[in-house]
């Protein structure tokens, strides 16, 4: 049974930092580029991170790049996103996804992508 479970998610003051993690079962998670995804504005998911699984090459998108940081342990089949400097506008559900093309989660595919998780709610106070 494949499953991306994600956690780490919670409330935090404006500048505050969060980790989130997103531990995967059920599929060989070393063929699988990472994406952390979220709704974003006008209820459109995006992707805000991805990692590739054949070079650990990392993409974010402008509004979160020099803040948050994502990183993969294949050893222990779980992805991370390192969030620092949080602001209110990050506030939202993010979810975890894998796909075996790390250009698809670049493009913020939302079908090229194989698995989800059920989100973290990250609420960011001012």
């Amino acid at each position: 049974q494949v499953q991306l479970v994600e956690s780490g998610g919670g409330l935090v003051q404006t500048g505050g930092s969060l980790t989130l993690s997103c531990a995967a079962s059920g599929f060989t998670f070393d063929d699988y580029a990472i994406g952390w995804y979220r709704q974003g504005p006008g209820n459109k998911r995006e992707a805000v991170a991805c990692i590739s699984n054949k070079d650990n090459s990392t993409y974010y998108i402008d509004s979160v790049t020099g803040r948050f940081t994502m990183s993969r342990d294949n050893a222990k089949n779980t992805a991370y996103l390192q969030m620092n400097s949080l602001k209110p506008e990050d506030t939202d559900t993010y979810y975890c996804a894998a796909t075996p093309q790390f250009r698809l989660c670049v493009l913020s595919s939302i079908y090229g992508m194989d698995y989800w998780g059920k989100g973290t709610r990250v609420t960011v106070s001012s």
